[in-house]
Formats: structure tokens, C-alpha cells, sequence
């Protein structure tokens, strides 16, 4: 009778945790928690081979300006229906605050990818456990919206011909920008939709929450995103669907890297 007392126990172990691997879904966050430290050396080759499929595929997609400009014109039309067409009000105004359009300008055409760069490193040397996960949301939010910049070319607000907003980048001579004349002339200036501007912002700064406790970097962490969104409808660059757009598609990145997660929980387990 002891004996079979003391049988019992491993058994019921064993089925429940067979059980538990059966029903497994990746959303646990204890069974995410299995990692190994990112390699610099493959780091560097990822992130190669990103930039390279991003400046590749954005650039060399045809330039179908009146297919862009239609795609645009219909957007600004179902805003309107909506009732979200407030960018031309927004535009108007930063353009006639000369100082207000220029930090603008200059943090969408360059202080976003310096923070973008700056946070990802500091995550890899700091915190490698978030890292790997946001590498891989970068990663994937960047190769949709290539697809989607292929597939659906749309025109920014700046522009559509007749529609009335002012390009503050060339209103006020900001250099850097893809929309300065010189830039322009070497990348695609019909890939609006989605925003990876505001899609990379808002994805460092869950990055950056998920990776501190201290409140003042969480504040920052949660007004990166909504200053970014402010600055490409401010400038013109972007439609309000633009950014709901990117939004989406960090959302997306998420699941795509949970999912990952947790099919490599589950070799690690069988194996």
C-alpha cells in the first residue's frame, strides 16, 4: 500500500505536465522567460541584412505617382467621413510658427532614428531579455510595411496637388528630411502608409517601459509615440489612418514575436 502511495504522485506529475504542454499557447509570460544572450555578430548580420531589405525594397518599388496620389485623395476622403481631417488645421498652423516647424521637422527626419539606434544598443548591452523580442518586432514591422509600400503606394498630405497643405520642410529649408529635394531624389516618397515613424517610436517606447522601472523614463517611454504621431500629421508627412496604420502594425510585430517565443519554448521542452 505504501509503495502505491508513493507511485502515484510521479504519475499525476507526469500527466499534468504532458497536459500542460498540450495546451500551451506561447501567451505565458513564465514560459517566454527561456532565452539565450543575443550574439553581437549575428545582431550586426540581422540588422545588415534589415537596413539592406529596407533601403533595397523602399527605394527600388516604381515611384506610380498617380496611382500614390489617388491612394492619398481616398484616404483624406474617408477621414473626412470620419471626421478625423483635422491634419490641414494642425499643418496650417505649425507652418506659421517657424521655431515650432523646424523642431518638428527635425525630429521626424533625424532625432527618431538616432533614438530608435540609441535605444536598441542600450537594450542589447542592458537588457538583452527585451531585446531580442523588440529586435524581432523591428524586424517584422519593417519587412510588412516594405510589402505594403509595394503593394498600396499612397501620396502624403504634402503631396496631393490642390489640397492645401504646406510642406514645412521646404517652406523652412530643414535639412535631412526625405522630404528635402536632394533626399527625395533617391527614395520613394510615395511609402506613407503605415508610419513606421510612429510604429518604431511607439515600439522603443514599450521597449523602454518594459525594460525600466524608473516613472520619469516611463513618462518619456509613453510620450515618444504621441509626439512622433503629432509630427508627421503637423508636417504633412502622414495621415491620422497613417499612423493608426502603424500602430496596427506593431501590433502585429507582437504577436509574430510571441508566437516565435513560444515555438521556441516548446522545441526547448521537447527537447
Amino acid at each position: 500500500m505504501g509503495h502505491m502511495v508513493q507511485t502515484r504522485p510521479p504519475r499525476v506529475a507526469g500527466a499534468a505536465s504532458r497536459a500542460h504542454r498540450h495546451t500551451f499557447t506561447g501567451l505565458f509570460p513564465q514560459r517566454l522567460l527561456r532565452w539565450r544572450r543575443p550574439m553581437w555578430w549575428q545582431e550586426l548580420a540581422i540588422i545588415a541584412l534589415g537596413y539592406w531589405l529596407y533601403t533595397m525594397g523602399r527605394n527600388a518599388i516604381p515611384e506610380q505617382a498617380s496611382i500614390a496620389v489617388r491612394h492619398g485623395l481616398s484616404i483624406e476622403h474617408v477621414q473626412q467621413i470620419l471626421r478625423l481631417n483635422f491634419e490641414l488645421s494642425i499643418n496650417r498652423w505649425v507652418a506659421a510658427h517657424e521655431w515650432v516647424a523646424q523642431v518638428l521637422d527635425y525630429y521626424y527626419a533625424t532625432l527618431h532614428f538616432v533614438i530608435t539606434i540609441g535605444v536598441m544598443v542600450w537594450l542589447f548591452v542592458q537588457r538583452p531579455h527585451v531585446y531580442r523580442g523588440a529586435r524581432t518586432v523591428l524586424f517584422t514591422t519593417t519587412l510588412i510595411a516594405l510589402a505594403g509600400f509595394a503593394l498600396c503606394p499612397v501620396a502624403p498630405p504634402r503631396l496631393l496637388p490642390h489640397a492645401g497643405y504646406i510642406d514645412t520642410v521646404i517652406r523652412f529649408h530643414t535639412w535631412g528630411s526625405l522630404a528635402d529635394p536632394e533626399i527625395a531624389a533617391h527614395s520613394n516618397q510615395y511609402a506613407a502608409m503605415p508610419s513606421l515613424h510612429v510604429g518604431w517610436d511607439l515600439l522603443v517606447g514599450l521597449a523602454i517601459f518594459a525594460a525600466t522601472t524608473n516613472i520619469a523614463l516611463r513618462v518619456l517611454a509613453c510620450l515618444m509615440p504621441l509626439a512622433m504621431a503629432y509630427a508627421v500629421v503637423a508636417t504633412a508627412n502622414h495621415f491620422v489612418l497613417d499612423v493608426v496604420a502603424g500602430v496596427v502594425l506593431v501590433l502585429i510585430g507582437h504577436l509574430v514575436a510571441l508566437r516565435l517565443a513560444a515555438w521556441r519554448a516548446r522545441r526547448q521542452e521537447r527537447g
